[in-house]
């Protein structure tokens, strides 16, 4: 079980409170560049039970790179039987090409999406039969997602009053060294995004013949 988000990143930084010592010439400031706002965007699924996290850092989130993130979410649980990913309802994640690569949804939910968009995947979707089964969100309920928090400590961490505004590139390593500080199981995350407690319930449920402790 991964829950599945995206998240935007940009050249500005975002402002947050900050600190400096008393008598200070200087104070702390959301220092911007006089550039074009760049953005990035970033895709990322945490495992519930271990608190591994897998991203893919991209300009755009297009539909094959959604695809090559399922491809990647594959290569990660090569031995999964079935990779269960709790996402919300962004119109994309059911485009019929999207879905062409995973093997037949089972879920009873309706997917809602454009209604001038194809019913049918294009000739070029990629037919992959991917073992993922996709578990939509309520509508406009990123709380029950904790991936949320996740994005949330990457604010904290690197984004909040950055000083890279004039080198994107920069900024882009400093995000791409966050993300693979978390590419390994982290009880810690787990705890900070509180799934500490599912711990054990998620483990009876998906892996019911694994040991107790």
């Amino acid at each position: 079980l991964v829950f599945l988000d995206e998240f935007s990143f940009y050249r500005q930084p975002t402002a947050s409170v900050d600190w400096c010592r008393v008598g200070a010439t200087t104070q702390p400031l959301a220092r911007r560049s006089h550039r074009s706002d760049t953005c990035g965007r970033i895709v990322g699924a945490l495992n519930a039970l271990t608190g591994k996290v897998t991203t893919r850092v991209t300009s755009k989130m297009t539909i094959p790179q959604l695809v090559q993130f399922w491809s990647d979410l594959r290569t990660q649980y090569p031995t999964a039987e079935k990779i269960y990913v709790v996402l919300d309802n962004w119109p994309v994640h059911f485009h019929p090409d999207v879905l062409a690569a995973l093997e037949p949804q089972a879920t009873r939910w309706a997917r809602k999406t454009p209604s001038n968009w194809p019913t049918q995947p294009s000739a070029k979707a990629k037919r992959l039969n991917l073992p993922l089964q996709l578990l939509p969100l309520p509508t406009y309920a990123s709380w029950c997602n904790p991936i949320e928090k996740f994005w949330r400590k990457l604010q904290q961490e690197v984004l909040h009053l950055h000083r890279e505004a004039d080198d994107w590139q920069a900024l882009r390593e400093k995000i791409l060294l966050f993300l693979k500080q978390h590419e390994t199981a982290s009880q810690e995350l787990l705890r900070y995004v509180g799934l500490t407690n599912n711990a054990k319930l998620f483990g009876a449920v998906f892996a019911p013949n694994a040991s107790p402790t």
